[in-house]
């Protein structure tokens, strides 16, 4: 996996080969942050990963700009890796948070320019995510929430619904708070 643009960029993330995760794949997260350099501006903002994973969209968002970064993982092995990428990549202005992510978004009381949740596809609250971080005002004013998912889930008519990008088996839905 490597970094697709910024000051990282064709930099490589230290990834153990006995990683269990479902790594979004170089190809999508350059489609996803292709989409999100039209709708928002990543230099400066505050960015939350939900189900972090391997931690490579926090350090593509690090890449290019992002002022502050949080990553929501509870598998342990997933969080070393994560603070391990922050200390060969240099990241002073990120932090891991190791629980699980539905609870800390009961518990959290941050605003985010952007939020990315990647959680399994079977994960049985998936459909809620987006209630949840609207209800729970986690997104800032003209903020994005992203969520990756499967073919199997529909987000259209959603009122926070932006809009849905597929590439491969992967799907992003973006939601925000419109003034509709």
């Amino acid at each position: 996996m490597r970094i697709i643009s910024g000051t990282l960029k064709g930099r490589s993330l230290l990834v153990a080969k006995n990683f269990k995760g479902r790594p979004t794949t170089d190809f999508a997260r350059e489609g996803l942050f292709n989409v999100l350099h039209n709708i928002m501006d990543i230099e400066n903002a505050h960015v939350l990963d939900l189900f972090a994973g391997t931690g490579a969209f926090t350090v593509e968002c690090f890449s290019r700009g992002a002022a502050s970064l949080l990553c929501v993982e509870m598998n342990p092995q997933h969080a070393r890796f994560i603070r391990d990428n922050f200390r060969h990549f240099g990241i002073d202005n990120g932090n891991v948070i190791l629980t699980d992510a539905i609870k800390y978004i009961n518990v959290a009381n941050e605003k985010f320019d952007l939020i990315f949740a990647d959680p399994p596809y079977d994960l049985p609250s998936l459909e809620l995510l987006p209630d949840m971080v609207m209800k729970k005002g986690m997104l800032k004013e003209e903020g994005v929430f992203v969520l990756e998912h499967g073919k199997r889930n529909k987000f259209e008519e959603h009122p926070y619904f932006l809009q849905t990008r597929k590439y491969s088996n992967v799907h992003f839905s973006f939601f925000g708070i419109t003034e509709s």
